[in-house]
């Protein structure tokens, strides 16, 4: 049984390893695999495990063993699920496997925000403290979170995990979200996208990225909530537009962005987010931890014995 892993560098990161994977089979793992290599790489594979690396119907149609893909991530739209299904081809994903990550990414960006503690700690190495006239001082606003409105697009594992720190916080939680309001905690207010935009004071998005989400967040949307907002994103990159987020920074119609993802990934330099002073962004490692990524090489390698046992878990092809 010959196993490949086409972009095995994000989640082991050198310092992870795949050798449970060895004893199923042969097992080759490449770093990164681009468009061009993947049929090439994966033609003779039975299972192949892929995190970004595209597996559209072309490339299924020319990997004629194949009959297992892992998905080394939560999403799997990198999958063409129909192509799969019509060749009887199990696929599977990781789930939940980054949830404590991604929320604690969610409030670092927001109390950078309100606490700047990056800015006053690049202040303090040139001197600015040691040269204060008073025992302390600030040029930045300090902002408190309590009794603020936090608003959440989207209760899965995540969001609702936002949402319990929020409360945490004493924020006022509100959401929209297909769920009926009897499945939520009784800290979290049930409302419509139209009053989520205009109460909330932060936006955290943890919606999937479906035909009617993208670009939820647009110019249109954007008029609708406060100036002052601080919007979140580390859902999916095409939840927002981004050329209408940067002009609304810029225009003060919006005040804060702060994303863990892009539309584009890596973006292109001309992306207006990447030059905008109140634009906050980390490249994509909300998911990243050293405690998730074990988790999500643990539950990849637990599904591909799973499917070898004749018994697949975390199925998505069904």
């Amino acid at each position: 049984m010959k196993i490949v892993i086409l972009d095995a560098y994000t989640a082991a990161h050198g310092e992870l390893s795949w050798g449970e994977l060895e004893v199923l089979g042969e097992l080759t793992a490449y770093d990164r695999t681009r468009p061009e290599e993947t049929v090439e790489r994966a033609k003779d594979a039975d299972i192949v495990l892929t995190n970004k690396v595209i597996l559209g119907k072309a490339e299924i149609s020319q990997m004629p063993k194949l009959k297992y893909i892992g998905v080394l991530a939560t999403g799997y739209n990198v999958v063409d699920l129909d192509a799969a299904r019509e060749r009887g081809i199990i696929v599977t994903n990781v789930p939940a496997y980054s949830t404590e990550s991604v929320a604690q990414m969610v409030f670092s960006h927001l109390l950078t925000i309100t606490n700047h503690t990056e800015h006053y700690a690049r202040l303090n190495r040139s001197g600015m403290w040691s040269s204060s006239q008073d025992f302390c001082y600030w040029n930045m606003p300090l902002t408190e979170l309590a009794g603020k409105t936090f608003g959440i697009v989207g209760v899965g594992n995540i969001g609702k995990r936002v949402a319990e720190i929020a409360h945490a916080f004493r924020l006022e939680v509100m959401a929209c979200t297909s769920k009926a309001a009897t499945e939520l905690p009784s800290y979290i207010k049930k409302v419509s996208l139209e009053e989520l935009l205009t109460v909330s004071d932060i936006l955290s998005l943890h919606c999937p990225l479906t035909p009617d989400t993208h670009h939820l967040i647009n110019s249109q949307t954007l008029q609708r909530m406060k100036p002052t907002a601080i919007l979140i994103n580390t859902g999916r990159g095409p939840l927002v537009n981004d050329q209408d987020v940067a002009e609304a920074l810029n225009n003060g119609i919006l005040g804060y962005y702060c994303a863990d993802v892009m539309t584009e990934e890596p973006p292109k330099l001309s992306n207006p987010l990447l030059t905008c002073e109140k634009a906050y962004l980390t490249p994509h490692i909300a998911w990243a931890s050293s405690e998730a990524r074990v988790r999500l090489v643990s539950v990849a390698v637990n599904n591909v014995k799973a499917f070898v046992k004749g018994h697949p878990q975390n199925v998505v092809s069904s």
